[in-house]
């Protein structure tokens, strides 16, 4: 894989067009905040709410059937749901909020995590990150995440990665983890847009999942895709069945 797909390097373009893609993203999720729409994603849909009263997790895109293509890479966008009866948002909270134990919550893609610091509702963590498709690839991840009370029962959580980094031999005694936005670019930034919402005796929960990875390279379409486009949605679809399967325990 290493002389098949190449180490590339984030560049600053890159990552200016994904800044200019989350500046739009969170300015319209600020009007449904300020209540200019509906809180839950869920509710535009008949149909969705109808899934996850069966038991679904509803995953799609947020919007088109391909990832944003911008130079020299790719913005994926996913939102997901799950309804969780017979629990409640705080005690959703307790699961999400205990960083120390992700590895054990969310395994096999978390396979360590950690409370780096808290004040009130914000929160600093790290993760190493299992990614696996075709290849396998560890991550070194720091995120800063925050929590909104929205009201009675509600609440909205901003997760923003600060630092990424591959990890080469991982596990061996050559371990050692790369220059953030330096590798193989299958993940260089996540951003990630909790929703809580209590109601119909359990807890509806989302999630919109916003990564930016590398770009396709000409002729590696065969190696490169299946990991850059799969991963995003089995990703989140994994995260939102192990937050239910936990609360379940």
């Amino acid at each position: 894989m290493a002389p098949t797909a190449g180490v590339v390097q984030l560049k600053p373009e890159t990552l200016q067009a994904f800044a200019a893609y989350i500046r739009e993203a969170e300015a319209a999720m600020e009007l449904a905040l300020r209540g200019e729409g509906a809180f839950l994603w869920s509710d535009a849909d008949p149909e969705r709410v109808r899934q996850l009263g069966q038991g679904k997790i509803v995953v799609q895109r947020w919007s088109g059937q391909e990832p944003v293509k911008v130079a020299m890479g790719l913005i994926h966008d996913w939102i997901g749901a799950v309804y969780i009866p017979e629990t409640t948002a705080e005690a959703t909270l307790a699961v999400v909020q205990n960083y120390d134990h992700h590895r054990e919550i969310y395994a096999p893609e978390v396979i360590a995590s950690a409370l780096k610091k808290r004040d009130g509702d914000h929160f600093q963590v790290s993760l190493r990150l299992l990614k696996k498709k075709i290849i396998t690839v560890v991550l070194e991840t720091d995120h800063d995440v925050h929590y909104r009370c929205m009201g009675p029962g509600s609440w909205h959580c901003r997760s923003y990665s600060t630092r990424i980094a591959e990890v080469e031999n991982a596990g061996s005694a050559k371990e050692r983890a790369l220059p953030p936005d330096t590798g193989y670019g299958f993940l260089w930034r996540l951003y990630s847009y909790w929703r809580f919402q209590d109601r119909n005796n359990g807890v509806y929960v989302e999630c919109r999942a916003v990564s930016l990875t590398r770009d396709v390279p000409f002729g590696l379409g065969w190696v490169v895709e299946p990991i850059i486009q799969s991963l995003p949605k089995e990703s989140l679809t994994h995260t939102l069945e192990a937050t239910r399967q936990a609360l379940r325990r």
